[in-house]
């Protein structure tokens, strides 16, 4: 089998044996080029990691705001019933918020250490060299010329 440098090296002895021009300054450079080729090839991997995540919740009561929802409780239960329900229903709306509006919540009570998995894709890197093209350069009634050929 013949490779494109010998196959180049041929072409030109023919055509500068041919010519009377280029037989007086025969002399022709075959050059091969080469490229680099970076291939990824894809594979799993299982990686994992110590979390910390909360439980609980740490509840505090405030004063103001349970004022304040208080309030706010109380005139929304204010619009509803008549007579004495309108009372009953504004003291239920009262202590609703005035709850409601009193329980803080103030973070988590602690954390717990969880190991946490996943599947990752990462890719093998392999660089190689490949032929790209060839080069002929010669003379040709004194004058330089090049030519390029592909596989």
């Amino acid at each position: 089998m013949l490779t494109m440098k010998h196959l180049l090296a041929t072409l030109s002895l023919v055509a500068a044996t041919a010519t009377p021009a280029l037989a007086e300054s025969s002399t022709a450079n075959i050059q091969d080029h080469f490229k680099t080729v970076l291939e990824q090839k894809p594979y799993k991997v299982e990686v994992c990691r110590d979390v910390k995540v909360p439980y609980g919740s740490k509840k505090e009561f405030d004063k103001d705001s349970a004022i304040i929802g208080g309030i706010i409780g109380g005139v929304i239960g204010n619009q509803f019933g008549k007579g004495s329900g309108k009372e009953a229903a504004t003291g239920v709306g009262a202590l609703a918020g005035a709850i409601i509006g009193g329980n803080k919540d103030k973070g988590p009570e602690g954390y717990t250490t969880q190991r946490q998995c996943e599947i990752q894709t990462r890719y093998e890197e392999t660089k190689r060299e490949v032929y790209s093209h060839s080069t002929v350069t010669f003379y040709s009634d004194g004058v330089k010329r090049s030519l390029k050929f592909y596989k």
